[in-house]
């Protein structure tokens, strides 16, 4: 095993300060990124999808569950599968309590092509909490690219998280990512800085939106996950 090299206390700080300058950089830039991110077109949805869940059917509006904005995490398990994807069952225990988004506004849900009978189980064995839709009645999967066709002509999963802005009745397409895009996430902050909204900060461009919905900046909205008023 190729382990670090031994140095003295003065020396690991002088590497430190030089690699805390290159995080530092890489932290400025991330933020550009986000900025560009929040500031993408978004794209009206008008086609009907169907979804299916612990109160039977139900439309894409109905996965906001009321609030501004939506994360979908579009969770590999498809409708022959026995049990859902390993990989995204791992994502999956990395989100937090959903709380700390939907304080800011930010529904947060899971939806796979299995019917909704195989995910059930699945999900009970894996103790999960976050709402989990099943999509086999619509081509939802196929339209924001976590399903696609091979070249062989056969349907294949790959995990992705799409993100949906609303207002009033209608509903926007802002961002999707796939695969690798997605090695960063698993935080409050890293899911918000995927919407259309960001964490609305103060500091956060485009200026605006952190006041967004009508409340104070996002940190200030911060607390115990059980102190929360819906």
């Amino acid at each position: 095993m190729g382990l670090p090299k031994v140095v003295t206390r003065e020396e690991w700080r002088v590497a430190r300060e030089e690699l805390l300058a290159l995080e530092k950089a890489a932290t400025r830039a991330r933020d550009a990124l986000n900025t560009r991110r929040r500031e993408l077109p978004m794209v009206e949805i008008d086609k009907s999808y169907v979804f299916e869940g612990p109160d039977g059917k139900s439309e894409l509006l109905d996965l906001f569950d009321g609030r501004p904005q939506l994360v979908v995490y579009h969770f590999m398990f498809a409708p022959d599968w026995d049990a859902g994807c390993r990989s995204c069952s791992g994502f999956l225990d990395q989100i937090g309590h959903l709380a700390h988004l939907r304080a800011r506004g930010t529904e947060f849900a899971a939806v796979s092509r299995a019917p909704f009978t195989r995910i059930l189980p699945f999900k009970a064995r894996m103790g999960w909490t976050v709402p989990w839709y099943s999509s086999h009645l619509s081509d939802f999967n196929q339209d924001f690219g976590a399903t696609y066709v091979d070249e062989d002509g056969t349907l294949q999963e790959q995990p992705a998280i799409s993100c949906f802005l609303r207002e009033g009745e209608r509903v926007f397409h802002t961002y999707s990512t796939f695969a690798r895009g997605m090695d960063h996430i698993g935080f409050t902050t890293n899911l918000l800085d995927l919407t259309a909204l960001g964490r609305q900060e103060e500091w956060e461009k485009p200026e605006g939106r952190a006041s967004a919905l009508g409340a104070p900046a996002g940190s200030a909205r911060v607390r115990y996950h059980d102190e929360y008023v819906d």
